[in-house]
């Protein structure tokens, strides 16, 4: 195989470019050393800080799901193309799953379930339909929600380019504004019964790890160019051992059987001291799904989508999911975000017309479902206004509106919408 060190480095360069200039939903946070074409393909390829997974752990999901279910998930929600043939034989009775470049390495066997011989699905969650009924009254009692509040606060909004400013006004600071509104929600949810956990509670980053920790990491993966390496180590800071820490927490003290990951959508605002708002809002829910082919031969990614898909998380995320978006877009107004025709890395889901799937890395490391929430736009008029208005009871008149804080709007739409799929 030839040395992967420049088309990594083309790679990462271009992700860089298309990071600074694209806003909405950035991209992957990863930076996968993918073979050209020509190239045969290396089923052992792994995204930058990511370990060797454990094929053995799918051992527990032998005739768990069907052919039919397997290949469904596999085709219409997890795969963008077919990539997976690849790696991916799928027979009457198993799947064959290839693990190891080397030929004398036998693939793992995945044996499908039967009419005759389906065992029950191990999960470290509870799904909607085996949830033991709750008491009156508290409709998300024996329910354990994470709330992980998006992007990092303070100082390091900066560094995160989720930071903007016009003039002497407040600066909109995703991160904080998440923050805000965990903390109202988190209330609100336990008041129904949840017990609720917030995966972050400051501003700080859950990762010990800073940029200067990552910059050899940086050199061996970019471009031989100062700026460019400080941005490369802030970006695997901020994207990728952030969300990995918090992944950890997540999955190894936290154990939720739903994660909330709460976050405002954003356009391409251009310079951040002089950006741009336009006259549009939207709302959108994402759903683990969309592996593209370059994630499908990565095997760390490959492993997180077969686990993915052998759990059925994708099954609890969109029922629960439609609901939310229901009931949220009801009470907040928003209409459905499009995504644009031609989109190789998303998929519409058929149940609702705010949900979408997509691999993002919390999204596909959180063993829980997850539901990446998108609402709003920092740089819309309309929402911008509403956000420099802060936070307060009742209403306000906003541009010729009685409307309640964006915060409170936020939070309790979603309390609601909980509330109403889970009382179903």
């Amino acid at each position: 195989m030839r040395n992967p060190a420049p088309i990594i480095a083309t790679l990462c360069l271009g992700l860089l470019v298309v990071f600074l200039l694209i806003r909405t939903d950035p991209p992957e946070p990863t930076t996968p050393a993918i073979p050209e074409k020509t190239t045969p393909p290396n089923p052992t390829a792994l995204s930058i800080l990511a370990a060797n997974p454990d094929w053995t752990t799918l051992e527990a999901y032998q005739r768990t799901i069907s052919r039919s279910d397997f290949e469904k998930l596999l085709t219409e929600i997890f795969t963008t193309d077919e990539t997976w043939r690849e790696f991916i034989l799928i027979r009457d009775e198993s799947a064959e799953i290839i693990t190891n470049p080397d030929p004398a390495e036998p693939p793992f066997v995945l044996h499908f379930a039967t009419p005759e011989n389906t065992l029950p699905t191990p999960r470290g969650w509870k799904d909607t339909a085996t949830r033991p009924i709750p008491p009156e009254g508290k409709p998300l009692a024996n329910l354990h929600i994470a709330i992980d509040p998006g992007h990092i606060g303070g100082e390091w909004a900066k560094i995160e380019e989720r930071w903007f400013q016009i003039g002497n006004e407040k600066p909109v600071t995703e991160g904080d504004m998440t923050l805000y509104v965990a903390k109202l929600l988190k209330p609100l949810l336990e008041e129904l019964g949840a017990t609720v956990t917030l995966v972050r509670s400051t501003a700080e980053p859950v990762t010990p790890l800073r940029p200067e920790n990552l910059a050899s990491l940086a050199a061996e993966n970019a471009i031989d160019d100062p700026d460019s390496l400080r941005r490369f180590a802030e970006r695997l800071f901020y994207r990728t051992a952030e969300i990995r820490a918090r992944a950890e927490l997540v999955n190894q003290t936290i154990k939720p059987d739903l994660v909330l990951c709460l976050h405002f959508n954003a356009e391409a605002w251009g310079d951040p001291n002089n950006p741009t708002l336009i006259p549009r809002t939207h709302f959108h829910i994402l759903l683990n799904g969309a592996y593209t082919p370059d994630e499908v031969r990565l095997a760390d990614q490959r492993f997180a989508l077969l686990k993915k898909l052998l759990q059925r998380t994708h099954e609890e995320e969109a029922l629960v999911g439609k609901t939310v978006a229901e009931i949220f877009s009801e009470i907040s107004a928003l209409p459905a975000y499009i995504y644009p025709p031609g989109g190789k890395n998303v998929r519409p889901v058929p149940s609702s017309p705010f949900l979408y799937a997509r691999n993002l890395l919390a999204n596909r490391l959180y063993d829980a479902p997850v539901l990446f929430m998108e609402p709003y736009v920092m740089n819309s008029t309309h929402d911008y206004a509403r956000i420099q208005a802060g936070d307060y009871e009742g209403l306000r008149e906003i541009n010729g509106q009685q409307l309640p804080s964006i915060f409170r709007e936020y939070a309790e739409g979603l309390a609601k919408a909980l509330m109403k799929h889970y009382s179903r």
